[in-house]
């Protein structure tokens, strides 16, 4: 779905369409879990907040302003519920390893996807962030040293060494 198309599927969704609604969900749902996996780094906790994020999206999409750029609004509904996730996260009681003796930690990782578990392993959070800006979401790189409060330069360097560490993650295999 191309920048028009989802500004006027966003705007249809502001007019209560539920079929557009439907399917701004479903041509946008994978990259929105993307970039929130690699907030998170769990595969379950990605999958709440994807469902977080169109939630709010159904409830606030009459702040979207039409003819404006459509993926950076959603990028941003996600980035900030992301955030009071981890917020909330941070404020949580911990509880001591005796307070857990029996129960088993598990990792959830991606099913079936080595690119996230290569992303998730060799890369650190902006490198993730801007990888799935521009592959998934294919921001260019200005606009993504905006949205990250980064220099042009920076985003670029970091985007190449990602791309490098990455490949050779999944060259090792």
């Amino acid at each position: 779905m191309d920048k028009k198309e989802l500004d006027l599927c966003l705007q249809k969704v502001a007019k209560g369409d539920d079929s557009a609604f439907e399917k701004l969900y479903a041509e946008t749902r994978k990259g929105i879990f993307a970039f929130l996996y690699g907030f998170c780094k769990n595969y379950h906790t990605a999958e709440d907040l994807t469902q977080t994020v169109y939630l709010k999206v159904k409830v606030n999409v009459s702040k979207y302003k039409a003819g404006t750029d459509a993926r950076a609004w959603l990028f941003q509904v996600a980035k900030y519920t992301a955030l009071n996730e981890l917020k909330k996260i941070k404020r949580e009681v911990v509880a001591s390893d005796e307070d857990t003796k029996g129960f088993e930690s598990k990792s959830y990782e991606m099913k079936d996807s080595p690119v996230f578990d290569a992303i998730n392993s060799v890369l650190d959070d902006n490198e993730s962030q801007i990888v799935i800006l521009h592959i998934l979401w294919g921001f260019k790189h200005r606009e993504i040293a905006d949205m990250l409060s980064m220099a042009l330069g920076t985003v670029l360097w970091k985007y190449n060494a990602a791309i490098k560490k990455l490949q050779n993650k999944l060259k090792e295999g």
